[in-house]
């Protein structure tokens, strides 16, 4: 039982440390650009029917779908304990390898790169 109090004592110190130095390290006197809502690196205050870049969001698209392959391939490990698990790895790696090979042809085509 000692050992239940202290470990709820130190965790409820902890944590109350941390809430309190959380409000005490921000700035209390932030500047005008932080106080700006900031959306996709537009000006909040022009107008709303300027052209964009695509490149932002195909950077962003590609960004999604890199992020979906490893939630993908996060419950690889757990294959090994399938009937069959080369199966598993054989699929796993064709995605990998499609990824790559549209990683690659977006590189060769210039999609990557953010300034002309």
């Amino acid at each position: 039982m000692n050992l239940l109090t202290t470990i709820l004592l130190i965790t409820t110190t902890l944590s109350i440390l941390l809430a309190l130095v959380s409000f005490w390290i921000p700035l209390m006197n932030p500047d005008a650009e932080k106080l700006s809502p900031y959306e996709c690196g537009f000006d909040p205050l022009g107008s709303a029917r300027l052209p964009f870049s695509l490149r932002f969001f195909l950077v962003a698209i590609l960004f999604l779908l890199f992020d979906l392959e490893i939630a993908l391939l996060l419950p690889l490990p757990w294959g090994m304990q399938l009937s069959c698990p080369t199966n598993t790895f054989m699929w796993a790696s064709s995605v990998v390898i499609l990824l790559t090979l549209g990683l690659i042809y977006e590189w060769i085509q210039g999609g990557l790169e953010w300034a002309e």
